[in-house]
């Protein structure tokens, strides 16, 4: 294994390591020490793989959002059931993982949204960059169901993929601040009803 593949390899363990306690506290509440413990790093040697603590924070949204959208990727691609039955998984999943408090290690744009939007401009555009790119594959999940006749095509997809995209961050913030699921459960049903499927 040559230096190049050994430094990819630590700084994608750093990486990894750091993601569930920066999902859990956020980003501004863990300290560089804190990280480097969990990740059995030598002290000092951060910024060997990292310039700053900010390109250490745009390098964590940005493999968080390449392993994203692989995700949704994946799902769209699937063969199995309708591209209406996908699309729906993809909403149930997001209500389940956070209902099981099961998403500190995977939802850093939630977590880190508010946060970093106003500590770096560069964090802010990989976000937007990033929720750009998640509506535009919940939009093509849109006409695909449109297409094979899963969903009625009624809307435009990019503008109601938008609008359920927002639905449900909003949703996940409101479960933050009630600790119960009821949010989600007002998101699907109006998800359903957005997309014209019976509740």
């Amino acid at each position: 294994m040559n230096a190049t593949s050994v430094h990819h390899d630590v700084r994608r363990h750093i990486l990894d390591t750091a993601r569930p306690i920066i999902g859990s506290k956020g980003f501004s509440a863990v300290g560089l020490n804190e990280i480097l413990v969990a990740a059995e790093i030598p002290k000092g040697s951060f910024y060997h793989y990292f310039a700053s603590k900010e390109a250490f924070g745009e390098a964590l949204l940005e493999q968080y959002f390449t392993a994203y959208l692989a995700r949704i990727d994946a799902l769209l691609d699937q063969q199995d059931g309708t591209a209406g039955q996908r699309f729906m998984t993809y909403w149930v999943q997001w209500r389940d993982a956070h209902v099981a408090g099961t998403v500190h290690d995977h939802c850093l744009a939630v977590k880190l949204g508010a946060e970093v939007c106003d500590l770096s401009e560069r964090m802010r555009l990989i976000l937007q960059d990033g929720a750009t790119a998640v509506v535009d594959r919940l939009a093509r999940f849109i006409a695909a169901g449109q297409q094979d006749g899963s969903l009625p095509a009624m809307q435009d997809a990019r503008p109601l993929a938008a609008s359920l995209y927002q639905l449900w961050l909003g949703a996940t913030l409101l479960a933050k601040f009630t600790r119960d699921r009821h949010p989600f459960d007002a998101a699907m049903a109006t998800t359903r009803r957005l997309l014209g499927l019976p509740a």
